[in-house]
């Protein structure tokens, strides 16, 4: 594990509408210690998660098909609109956090979302040829070196907090994931390569590292073998069958970043009450209650792209205080 102090609250990744100095400086004035890098897909294709890391490859190129991003022989218009938007989301971030020293967090989608989003040029995903998904994995891996590099050269206070973004990860490993025909799934993928995979992924950041999923059954155990040094989920999708895998997460030092409120419009409950699941969880696993604080990064439950503007600042400064009641309040 890393040694580097978590912020108490941070956000997911995506933002609503498409102004970048107006997502950064909401960003940046809810959580003044651990800020992150806003992705604004409301600005159509290139902003959208898979767009933008798509953007990101080296020596693999992506466009935009009707039925979604595709593999091809070279940049074309959608790459480049996709390294504008995130050269103008980072120049925004770099703006806003002018002398700032702590964490930053960045968000990229991890190798499997990824292979099964991107269509190879006959139309299935890449996720059908596992050649495809090795040189997608080492094309992500080298495109992220450049990206880190780049966010570390415009914040230099910044210790560099890398999320991968695995939505898709638990279809991938169960064969959930439809062919182009919608008739078959994809066959799944050997738990040994999932895991060796992301570890090369992660691999690549010498600095902290953060695997977020909003699907239920997120895989804590698999996720800390292939090295993250944080897990990102959804807090209302835990069952008692994850307390184990949970329990053993917190006492190998790993943190749990516990997505409290939800992402889209709805009403807020107070903030100490909506982790109030968190603390009960920590009575249910004989915890200490003194180590909430260090051990949880309270967060929305996904990202904020399909929530209004006022709504995303009301969720965001929430969860703030909501970190704040944990950290007051652990018991």
């Amino acid at each position: 594990m890393n040694a580097i102090s978590w912020g108490p609250a941070t956000g997911i990744g995506s933002m609503p509408g498409g102004d970048a100095r107006e997502a950064a400086k909401t960003v940046t004035g809810s959580f003044e210690d651990f800020p992150y890098l806003a992705e604004l897909p409301a600005r159509g294709p290139g902003a959208d998660m898979i767009g933008r890391t798509a953007g990101m490859l080296v020596e693999l190129y992506a466009r935009v098909e009707p039925s979604g991003w595709r593999i091809g022989d070279r940049p074309g218009r959608d790459t480049r609109r996709a390294k504008a938007w995130l050269g103008e989301d980072l120049d925004a971030l770099e703006e806003f956090t002018q002398g700032y020293e702590g964490p930053v967090k960045v968000q990229a989608v991890g190798p499997w979302t990824l292979a099964a989003a991107l269509e190879l040029r006959n139309g299935e995903a890449a996720l059908s040829d596992l050649g495809a998904c090795r040189d997608l994995a080492g094309s992500l891996a080298e495109g992220l070196r450049t990206h880190l590099a780049d966010v570390r050269r415009r914040i230099p206070g910044a210790q560099i907090v890398l999320q991968l973004d695995e939505p898709s990860l638990l279809s991938v490993l169960r064969g959930h994931i439809k062919t182009a025909s919608e008739y078959r799934t994809h066959r799944a993928v050997d738990r040994q390569l999932v895991e060796s995979t992301l570890r090369e992924v992660l691999g690549v950041h010498d600095g902290s590292s953060v695997v977020h999923s909003c699907a239920p059954d997120v895989p804590f155990a698999l996720l800390r073998r292939a090295g993250a040094d944080a897990i990102s989920f959804d807090f209302s999708l835990l069952t008692e069958r994850d307390d184990e895998a949970i329990g053993e997460a917190v006492e190998g030092g790993t943190k749990l970043f516990a997505g409290v409120a939800a992402g889209v419009d709805g009403p807020l409950s107070d903030p100490a009450g909506s982790v109030m699941g968190v603390r009960t969880l920590w009575r249910r696993l004989g915890l200490n209650p003194g180590s909430l604080a260090e051990s949880v990064v309270v967060t929305p439950s996904c990202g904020l792209a399909g929530a209004s503007p006022a709504y995303a600042r009301a969720v965001l400064a929430h969860c703030a205080r909501a970190a704040r009641s944990l950290a007051d309040n652990p018991e």
